[in-house]
């Protein structure tokens, strides 16, 4: 019944979904998005424009990424090396697959290139928060994207309505934790749905 009623809401043509989750149902034919969560970073009558959260980009590293940005990141006497080693690198989506994207709280904001999307989400794209991550200088919580995933005008609404998505509001405990494997079942417990539940009744008609 849930499914239902997110379904329904999703048809209203005013809905606006920037600032939330997009949930994969178990039926998404597209590999790609296949158990993903997607954070929106925009929608409108344009289109639309998110980050999948929780695909690790496991053919390189955050070091690596700043190397060859020509941002120093293995000084050994510099004190958040750790901090930045640490960083994971994830697949943002199938579009501009070279290109990065930064997802971090509000307590790091650059005047001309930082988008608030929400009161506690914001979204970087320009080296320079690469640069104060490296120093120390950056955000308290961040999520470093290659790629994004983009939806035409009126794209979204119709996968939506052909119950290939589930949306929720956005939780930052979610969006930022490391643990990428229990973000899908978390984000549809904020629903109230189960996964097994929804798993087993995917295969009825």
């Amino acid at each position: 019944m849930k499914a239902a009623r997110q379904k329904s809401t999703a048809e209203g043509s005013d809905i606006k979904l920037e600032g939330q989750l997009l949930i994969a149902m178990p039926a998404m034919s597209d590999r790609r998005f296949q158990r993903s969560v997607i954070y929106l970073c925009a929608h409108s009558s344009e289109g639309a424009m998110g980050l999948i959260i929780n695909q690790r980009a496991n053919h390189i590293t955050a070091p690596d990424l700043l190397e060859r940005l020509g941002i120093s990141a293995r000084n050994p006497e510099d004190e958040i090396t750790s901090e930045v080693l640490s960083l994971s690198i994830q697949v943002g989506g199938p579009v501009e697959t070279g290109r990065g994207f930064v997802l971090h709280s509000s307590d790091y904001f650059a005047e001309d290139s930082t988008l608030e999307i929400e009161q506690d989400v914001c979204l970087t794209a320009t080296i320079d928060i690469l640069k104060a991550i490296a120093q120390g200088r950056g955000p308290a919580r961040a999520l470093l994207a290659l790629g994004y995933a983009g939806w035409s005008p009126g794209q979204l609404e119709t996968e939506i309505q052909a119950n290939g998505w589930l949306h929720c509001p956005a939780d930052p405990d979610i969006i930022f934790d490391e643990d990428l494997e229990n973000k899908y079942s978390r984000a549809l417990a904020k629903i109230g749905i189960d996964l097994s539940h929804l798993v087993s009744d995917a295969g009825h008609a």
